[in-house]
């Protein structure tokens, strides 16, 4: 049964330089208990999605296309009805614990108080709730940490925090924006597991945002990569993975260390990266998003956008030269 279905989404930003697009008519599908990455740069609209999906977009934010949960078009109710939704069918794990908890409150107050608000709970009751759930997520002596404040625990704790009151009422979906951002590997991979062990717990689905490639791999089932705020390619994670296809994919996929890999002559491989930087929202191209920064552009490519193409069951990418970007990744 089909969760979460966003449909040619679009998020025009208006800015003093003029009108930007962060997010390019963008549909995806999410089924309940599915698990969606969502990659990309800083910049492609990764974040901006997810903010359009919880009804969150700044007040300079204009929204064309539709995003369904159950049915309905978030887009379209009203902001007491997202609230019904928000928080309570819907939660949502910020990017940087350290400014999205309040400092002046405990973290316990701040995990009981969504308890309270949307299942009407007693203050006594939430308080139970809440260190129950603090204890689910990981968080030592929960009772005791209850009463501490933000500055008191902590990254990989303030985000662990962060998990417990989005799952506090007990969601259908769990939208992650970058979960392991500034915490050390063996605390990202603590945080990953604690995810995917509460997915499989409770059946909700999952979309995780990240800009790390590894982070992705290991945690989701479908990937969606980002390129000024439109989707380039898209498919399950192991045939992307398998299949690099488009010329920004590979470019992300080169970049990442592997450990032991060695060129055909023993010596050790160099790591690529890619030139240039992701373009103004407010002076996007009229062709391909990336053809500033791929080695295999045209005039074709700078001529119109390409269309997302259908490479095998389940697996598109937009690009022109996609023949000849394959056949380069594969020597």
């Amino acid at each position: 049964m089909v969760l979460l279905a966003v449909e040619d989404l679009t998020v025009t930003l208006d800015t003093v330089q003029g009108p930007g697009r962060a997010v390019r008519d963008l549909s995806f599908e999410l089924a309940k208990g599915a698990t969606l990455g969502i990659v990309g740069e800083s910049g492609c609209g990764k974040s901006m999605t997810a903010l359009a999906i919880m009804g969150l977009l700044p007040e300079n934010a204009r929204t064309d296309g539709r995003v369904l949960f159950d049915g309905r078009d978030l887009l379209k109710l009203s902001e007491g009805e997202l609230c019904t939704i928000r928080g309570n069918r819907i939660g949502m794990v910020f990017q940087e614990p350290m400014t999205s908890l309040n400092p002046v409150h405990p973290i316990g107050r701040q995990v009981a108080e969504a308890l309270v608000i949307h299942r009407g709970m007693s203050r006594g009751a939430a308080k139970r709730e809440a260190i129950a759930l603090l204890d689910r997520v990981g968080i030592p002596l929960a009772a005791q940490r209850f009463d501490h404040h933000p500055h008191q625990l902590s990254g990989g704790q303030r985000q662990r925090v962060m998990i417990a009151m989005a799952l506090s009422c007990g969601p259908d979906l769990l939208i992650a924006d970058e979960p392991t951002t500034a915490l050390d590997v063996t605390i990202q991979k603590q945080i990953l597991d604690l995810l995917q062990g509460l997915i499989d717990d409770l059946g909700m689905g999952l979309i995780l945002i990240s800009h790390d490639l590894g982070v992705i791999a290991q945690s989701v089932d479908d990937i969606i990569i980002m390129y000024g705020g439109a989707a380039i390619e898209r498919g399950g994670a192991a045939t992307i993975f398998q299949e690099l296809s488009h010329p920004y994919t590979q470019g992300l996929f080169g970049a990442v260390p592997r450990l032991g890999q060695r060129r055909p002559d023993g010596q050790p491989v160099r790591l690529s990266s890619i030139s240039g930087t992701v373009p103004e929202l407010n002076d996007l191209p009229d062709g391909c998003t990336f053809a500033d920064r791929c080695e295999l552009v045209s005039d074709e490519c700078r001529a119109a956008a390409p269309p997302l193409v259908e490479i095998s069951a389940g697996h598109a990418a937009a690009c022109v030269h996609l023949r000849k970007a394959r056949e380069r990744w594969q020597l």
